[in-house]
Parts: C-alpha cells; sequence; structure tokens
C-alpha cells in the first residue's frame, strides 16, 4: 500500500513538473517581419576608406543607408525570448576586383551571447555559414514578451558588432586589415509577426 501510494504521489509529481514546462515552454511562429539596419557612420566611413561600395541582395533593400531584409519564418519563446529567425537577402560588398556576398541571415538568440549568423560567398566562392555579428539587446526588454494586438512584436535598438570570424574573412578578401572585431555595423530594429 506504501508503495502504491509513493508510485501515485511520484506520477502526480511528473505529471504537474511536465504541465509546468510545457506552459514555460510555448513556442511561437514567426510569420513574417522585417529587420532594418541603419548602417553605422563609422562602418560607412571604414568601407569608403578602403574603396568597398554596399548593395542589397534581392529581395533586400539599401536606401540611403538602411539595409531592410524580409523575414520568412522562424520561432520564439515568448517567456524566455529564446528565437531563431530567418531572413532573406542579403549584402554584397564589392571592389573593383573583390566581392563577398553575405546573405541568408539568421538571429539566433538561444545561446550567449545573441548572434547573427549568413552565408559567406567570396568571389563565387561558397565560404560557409559563419557568425557574422554579436547582438547587443536593447535594454529595458521584460518577460514574458507580449505582442500587440495584431500579434507583433517589435524590438529597437538592436546594435550589431562585427565578430572576430567576420573582420577575418572581409579582411581577408579584401586584402586589407581595416575591419576589427568588435566595430559597429549599426543599428537594427526587428519586427516580427507571431502566431501559434
Amino acid at each position: 500500500m506504501q508503495i502504491q501510494n509513493f508510485l501515485k504521489k511520484a506520477a502526480l509529481v511528473l505529471v504537474i513538473a511536465f504541465a509546468a514546462i510545457s506552459s514555460q515552454a510555448q513556442v511561437d511562429h514567426v510569420q513574417t517581419g522585417t529587420t532594418s539596419v541603419a548602417l553605422s557612420p563609422e562602418f560607412a566611413s571604414a568601407l569608403q576608406a578602403i574603396g568597398v561600395t554596399a548593395g542589397a541582395l534581392n529581395p533586400a533593400q539599401l536606401q540611403n543607408g538602411v539595409a531592410t531584409f524580409p523575414i520568412v519564418g522562424g520561432a520564439i519563446e515568448l517567456q524566455t525570448a529564446r528565437s531563431v529567425i530567418y531572413h532573406s537577402g542579403g549584402l554584397v560588398l564589392s571592389t573593383q576586383s573583390n566581392q563577398v556576398q553575405l546573405e541568408g541571415f539568421v538571429i539566433d538568440t538561444t545561446g550567449t551571447p545573441a548572434i547573427l549568423t549568413g552565408l559567406v560567398i567570396a568571389n563565387n566562392k561558397l565560404v560557409g555559414r559563419a557568425t557574422l555579428f554579436d547582438l547587443q539587446l536593447p535594454s529595458g526588454v521584460t518577460l514574458p514578451l507580449k505582442p500587440d494586438s495584431n500579434g507583433v512584436l517589435n524590438f529597437q535598438g538592436v546594435q550589431l558588432k562585427l565578430s572576430s570570424d567576420a573582420a577575418s574573412a572581409l579582411n581577408s578578401a579584401f586584402n586589407v586589415n581595416a575591419f576589427q572585431a568588435g566595430a559597429v555595423l549599426g543599428t537594427a530594429n526587428v519586427v516580427v509577426l507571431v502566431g501559434p
């Protein structure tokens, strides 16, 4: 009898624990949205100084120093802000003799620090997926995240800092030493529409 009571209590504890975990780990899917990055004047000046021009890869856009990338999917936990967010389009950095494409951006906040990865193609050779930027999330974000009445989450002031891998790849591609890890590329606004 005591063993049976113990097993019943243990089973009840497991059910309660599983229910608690399930309620905390609710995942919402990212339907659509945009990430817009205002390039910092320092980064733009650094590109100009070494003769590198920046352009957008469709369907991304680059106008007046602001690059906008469509969001095409992903998932986010509202309780924890853990997320993986996929984008289309990208950036192309080029000189008269060299070109680097950065595309297929993924925001990943499942680890520390939060990062943005992308496919790197240098002079028509696929380098691979690399961590391009470390992300500094804005202060004042409170949990759980609360979409507005239309299901939209809006993160303003996300800072993008060049990773050591990206700095090394860019310096190698353009035969310069102008790209430094930790340099601020710009500040991003991320707007996502979420749903179950």
